[in-house]
Formats: structure tokens, C-alpha cells, sequence
């Protein structure tokens, strides 16, 4: 297994980070498009990478909330740091401080018991298949995304 993928906490610190400069990127690019009126190139450029990585930082969560039985209020407060700039980094020191993102998987260890466990366990144990997975899931959310089109406010 990649050495990323290996620790859901070094999975988690990537990508709550990755979130956190593609909203530095999209707020910059915002600010030349609104502010400066020079170009809307940044927000072409990171206001689609922003979106993939917002989802699959959503993703991400929802996988270690589940392989590390977060509670469903500590799922719910890790989707919602998604939404405010750079909050996801502080939620992943956060959950590293509280001991809720481990070294290790624990369902590829440990037996699943609850039904989201169960397909979770099978595709940590078969990597390429779980990697996939999370790509496909990835790809499928951010067309359905897309096919929704921009907030509208």
C-alpha cells in the first residue's frame, strides 16, 4: 500500500492540507477576478481543483470516521471544516490531538462489526480495488457537481 494511504492520520493530514491551499488559491484567484478585475484565470484554475479536493477531503472523512468510529457529531464537525477557508486544518490537529486519527487502519486488523465497516474493511484489505473506489467516488461526486452547476446567492 502507498506510504500516503498507509495511516489514515497521514492520509488525513494531506488532504485536510491539499483543502486548505486550494482555498488559498481560489480566494486568491477571487480576489484578482473581483477585487483587482485583472483576470478570472485563478478562479478557472482553482475553483475546479478546489472542488475535487473539497470532495475528496469530504470522502476522506467520511472513510476515517468510520475505520476510527468517530462519533456522528465529530463526522458532521469534520465535513462542516471543509466549508469555512483553512478550517479543515485546524480540525485535523484537532482529531491528531484527541487521538482520533491512528498510525494504522484498525479494520485491517480488526473484524468489522457495523455495516458501514464491512465494505470499508474489504476495500482497505484490497488497496488497488479501495483506491479505485475513492477515485471513482471522487469522479462520480464532482460530475454530479457539476451537472448542479455554481451556488447560487
Amino acid at each position: 500500500m502507498s506510504a500516503i494511504l498507509r495511516s489514515p492520520s497521514r492520509l488525513y493530514r494531506i488532504v485536510a492540507t491539499a483543502e486548505a491551499v486550494t482555498w488559498a488559491g481560489l480566494l486568491s484567484g477571487m480576489f484578482l477576478k473581483y477585487v483587482t478585475e485583472t483576470t478570472d484565470l485563478g478562479v478557472s484554475i482553482f475553483g475546479m481543483l478546489h472542488g475535487i479536493v473539497f470532495i475528496s477531503y469530504c470522502v476522506t472523512t467520511t472513510v476515517v470516521a468510520i475505520d476510527q468510529r468517530w462519533s456522528f457529531g465529530r463526522l458532521v464537525a469534520g465535513l462542516a471544516s471543509s466549508i469555512p477557508p483553512f478550517l479543515t486544518l485546524w480540525f485535523e490537529r484537532y482529531a491528531e490531538r484527541r487521538g482520533l486519527l491512528a498510525q494504522t487502519w484498525r479494520l485491517l486488523e480488526d473484524a468489522p462489526t457495523r455495516s458501514l465497516e464491512q465494505p470499508l474493511a474489504w476495500l482497505l484489505r484490497n488497496p488497488v480495488r479501495g483506491l479505485a473506489a475513492g477515485f471513482a467516488s471522487v469522479a462520480a461526486l464532482t460530475a454530479v457537481a457539476l451537472v448542479a452547476g455554481p451556488p447560487v446567492g
